[in-house]
């Protein structure tokens, strides 16, 4: 965040003194209110290649095998451009480096996802899949799931064949 406030600044300076400079080399021909309205202009165009362009610079540097699976986007009355042209604001990762197979139920898998957010700490969660059943839980704090495959202490939510979180993890089965 302080490099992007630093961009930020560099950029208003960079405009604001380009325009001042042509401003004092063609005189009066330029109006005044120019060099505040170039280095308005350098910040406002750093902060909207920052926040659109972090969702790109994020999951492109993601490693191998962990693939994004859902993205939100959405608007901002703090970001009236959103309203416009939404932006990601958060979007989850799957890693299929982690995906593993109940030992005596070979349609229950495991996963670790990834909740990413701009200016938040990224959360980690098991989801577990049932590629046979079409649908999956989030193991939290109290589900469990037994030797025989039986989940105790949590709901199964139904998905449909095309749910991204279930083609991810049930790839090859």
């Amino acid at each position: 965040m302080a490099l992007e406030l630093l961009a930020a600044v560099i950029a208003a300076f960079a405009l604001g003194g380009i325009m001042y400079g042509l401003r004092r080399k063609l005189g009066e021909r330029i109006p005044k209110w120019s060099v505040p309205a170039a280095a308005a202009l350098g910040l406002i165009s750093v902060t909207l290649v920052s926040e659109y362009g972090w969702f790109s610079r994020v999951s492109g540097r993601l490693p191998e095998g962990v693939e994004v699976v859902w993205t939100e986007g959405g608007s901002s009355p703090l970001r009236p451009w959103t309203f416009a042209v939404p932006m990601t604001l958060r979007f989850i990762a799957l890693d299929t480096r982690t995906v593993a197979a109940h030992p005596t139920q070979s349609g229950l898998r495991s996963v670790t996802l990834y909740r990413i957010e701009r200016w938040r700490p990224v959360d980690q969660a098991i989801l577990l899949v049932d590629c046979a059943g079409a649908r999956r839980v989030m193991l939290t704090e109290g589900a469990t799931i037994d030797d025989a495959g039986t989940l105790v202490g949590a709901e199964w939510v139904a998905a449909d064949k095309e749910d991204p979180f279930l083609t991810a993890t049930c790839k090859g089965s």
